[in-house]
């Protein structure tokens, strides 16, 4: 994750406005959490790399189901929530622009990577470091925005992968990778994965009660996010 707002990594500048957001609000908390949780399925006992962990919303979950927690993220103040959040888990400062030489091979049962694929410019670097460190019974989940969606908004060439710089409406300034659903598969493909599932998930029922609207759409439209769960690919004996 490469972009910067001034001197300090884009989510350390609003990491407490996002906590804010993402804590109890329809698409966090409602939407991607539940799928994301869904696809990672029984977890007591296991041990569990939450790439990216933001402010500790999943990786808190993921403890009162009985895993073990490993956190990563590059804001120095997203690691500060989750350590506040989530006393029982351990969490790193950590570009994954790097490799995660901090775990060993094969000493990872779970990774989780939500909602963050898209901001890498080396995605299937990355991928690979969590095909390494995933036991060969393992799993990764991950979520992304809905390319289709993403299509809808941006306009353009569905195929053509292009970055967008942006503000948020609540100022945050971002730097993202808008990429066909095809190039995610084969990114996993090249790092060594299969696709062992792929959701276009529906908003949990109690969302309706948050805005009718926004969940009746996205009952109908591909407008969200998608989730993928990928296992390690057996024929590649690594």
């Amino acid at each position: 994750m490469t972009d910067a707002v001034g001197d300090h990594p884009q989510y350390d500048v609003f990491a407490d406005d996002y906590l804010d957001h993402a804590e109890a609000g329809f698409f966090n908390a409602h939407y991607d959490r539940p799928a994301c949780l869904d696809l990672l399925g029984e977890v007591d006992g296991m041990t569990i790399l939450d790439a990216a962990c933001g402010p500790g919303l999943y990786a808190e979950e993921l403890t009162a189901r009985g895993a073990e927690v490993i956190g990563c993220d590059q804001s120095t103040r997203m690691v500060e929530l989750a350590r506040q959040r989530v006393p029982a888990g351990t969490f790193n400062i950590h570009d994954l622009a790097r490799p995660l030489g901090w775990l060993g091979d094969r000493s990872i049962d779970r990774v989780l990577f939500a909602l963050a694929l898209e901001y890498l410019d080396d995605r299937v670097a990355a991928l690979r470091e969590f095909r390494r460190v995933l036991r060969p019974d393992g799993a990764l989940v991950l979520s992304r925005p809905h390319p289709t969606g993403d299509w809808i908004r941006h306009g353009g060439n569905y195929f053509e992968p292009r970055v967008i710089s942006e503000t948020w409406s609540r100022g945050w300034r971002l730097r993202y990778w808008l990429t066909p659903l095809e190039q995610t598969c084969e990114e996993l493909h090249q790092a060594g994965f299969l696709v062992e599932r792929l959701l276009e998930p529906r908003p949990a029922a109690e969302a309706a009660a948050l805005d009718a609207d926004k969940y009746e759409r996205l009952h109908r439209e591909p407008l969200g996010f998608l989730t993928i769960r990928a296992i390690p690919d057996p024929r590649l004996g690594i």
